[in-house]
């Protein structure tokens, strides 16, 4: 075994890889070996507070390698009520380099394991096996937040020589399962399993997804595409399974729904950077949708600081309903409104589950999109016309709808046509929310709200209005409150019906 001791971070250059600065230490390096053999390396060093967010350890990897295998620890001293103390994530790049968007990502499991490994064969859930070929890797660490101590860490690197496994080639699941021609379809866009810091397995969020009363999920791991050859034995004729990534920026995280199978989106970027915009085009070119989530959750480095104009839809609630769900919602809303005034093009709402492991629920929240089959494309373009709407489970239904006088109608996401004083009802068939009240929004604010559902969960509410009056109106169905006028939880939620010419 040999040692390096990297040190403090003043004594090396900082380098700017695409937009986001980044430190390299020094190089790591290997002597060749006999097959069979193994050679280890330690590094350490100590990062102060202020890191830039990447720091990379070259490692010199020599031909003849079979297996690399990475571990680390480093400490997690104590710190003073209200700061933060010490996160590292780990991941590593190939040979051919740590360019933004390039090609050289092999893996990233951020903080949720210690080690991992990578060969011809297989490699860790995060990462892509593949061969180890001689060259120039990075093992990269993203020091998340660092206590006014400073983070100190410990690499181990470990090389096992010999003739490569044979590489297996990746199968995805199909495009298409068994629909039911033009119907709602409920699916849950965001879940982890244990490709990046879920505890599930694929085969176990499958049997959830059924359960739930789902038609489709969508793989959503953090930072890494790695889970999208490990879906086609879940789906099936009942489940469609989309693939995308959770892109986990220090800004805010972006769910790219639907992409094409083995698309990797960078994360490496802050808003400050000017960077977004490059990857959410490619998400769109892989055919995905782009979609911030829970852009108002108060994590460190949760809240949504790109700006809305690249997204197609946005996930206003995202698992149990909490307040920060409920200012989304509210912003959300006041997108409606500049919507309205022409300002921009509305962008629909989504709800997903963002479940890690017991006891998150699968499919609480989930999104009901009107489509024309059970496919990636026809659900996408359910998702980004905005026919869709939330509820926090499948027991939840709901039909909702505006009609004019001379039999003009339109349902969620859609317009009706009719000048501004021509009466209008509004009209909402619910099922499956006992004592829960309806509330129907509109730019104004909300302009009604019903009794009590009954304790059998079923109704209808009508309300009558104009296009002069209410630009828009969608319904909420919300839980009875705890207390005072703050309104209870919701039940589910719709995409709005627009009126007027």
């Amino acid at each position: 075994m040999c040692e390096d001791n990297h040190g403090g971070l003043a004594r090396r250059a900082l380098f700017v890889t695409g937009a986001a600065a980044a430190l390299t230490l020094g190089s790591v390096s290997f002597a060749s070996a006999a097959d069979g053999d193994q050679e280890t390396r330690t590094v350490r060093g100590t990062l102060p507070p202020g890191s830039p967010d990447f720091v990379y350890v070259p490692v010199e990897v020599p031909a003849g390698v079979r297996e690399i295998k990475v571990a680390y620890t480093y400490d997690r001293p104590s710190v003073p009520a209200g700061t933060t103390g010490n996160a590292l994530d780990i991941g590593v790049f190939d040979d051919r380099g740590t360019e933004l968007g390039g090609r050289g990502f092999r893996g990233w499991s951020g903080g949720a394991r210690t080690e991992f490994f990578l060969r011809a064969d297989d490699a860790t859930p995060g990462y892509l096996p593949g061969p180890v070929r001689e060259g120039t890797w990075h093992i990269a660490l993203g020091p998340y937040t660092v206590a006014p101590q400073g983070l100190s860490y410990e690499i181990t690197i470990t090389l096992t020589y010999g003739e490569p496994g044979e590489a297996a080639r990746p199968v995805y699941p199909p495009e298409r399962a068994t629909g039911r021609g033009r119907a709602w379809y409920r699916g849950d866009c965001h879940l982890h399993s244990w490709y990046s810091d879920g505890r599930r397995t694929p085969a176990e969020i499958g049997a959830l997804a059924r359960a739930a009363g789902l038609d489709f999920i969508n793989s959503s791991e953090h930072n890494t595409h790695s889970a999208h050859a490990h879906w086609a034995d879940v789906a099936g004729d009942d489940l469609l399974v989309m693939l995308g990534e959770e892109i986990t920026t220090r800004n805010g995280h972006v769910v790219a729904l639907g992409t094409d199978p083995g698309t990797f989106v960078d994360w490496r970027y802050r808003a400050r950077d000017n960077r977004f915009g490059r990857f959410a085009r490619q998400i769109r070119r892989a055919g995905g949708l782009v979609v911030p989530a829970h852009p108002h959750a108060t994590c460190v480095g949760c809240n949504w600081k790109f700006g809305f104009g690249e997204a197609d839809a946005v996930e206003v609630w995202n698992g149990p309903y909490t307040p920060d769900d409920e200012v989304t919602l509210a912003d959300w809303d006041s997108m409606l409104v500049a919507s309205v005034r022409g300002e921009r093009g509305w962008i629909p709402a989504m709800g997903s589950s963002d479940a890690h492991r017991d006891p998150d629920a699968v499919g609480s929240p989930q999104t009901v999109v009107l489509a024309d089959d059970l496919t990636r494309q026809a659900i996408q373009e359910g998702i980004r016309a905005g026919r869709s709407y939330i509820a926090e489970s499948a027991r939840v239904a709901l039909s909702f709808r505006a009609s004019g006088g001379r039999g003009e109608h339109a349902g969620i996401g859609e317009r009706l046509t009719v000048g501004r004083d021509t009466p209008v009802t509004v009209r909402l068939e619910v099922t499956g929310a006992p004592r829960c009240t309806v509330r129907f929004v509109t730019d104004q604010g909300v302009l009604h709200t019903s009794a009590p559902l009954p304790v059998a969960g079923a109704g209808v509410v009508e309300w009558r209005t104009t296009p002069s009056y209410a630009a828009y109106v969608r319904a909420e169905v919300r839980h009875e409150a705890a207390a005072g006028p703050v309104p209870g939880p919701l039940a589910a939620f719709t995409n709005p019906v627009f009126l007027g010419r």
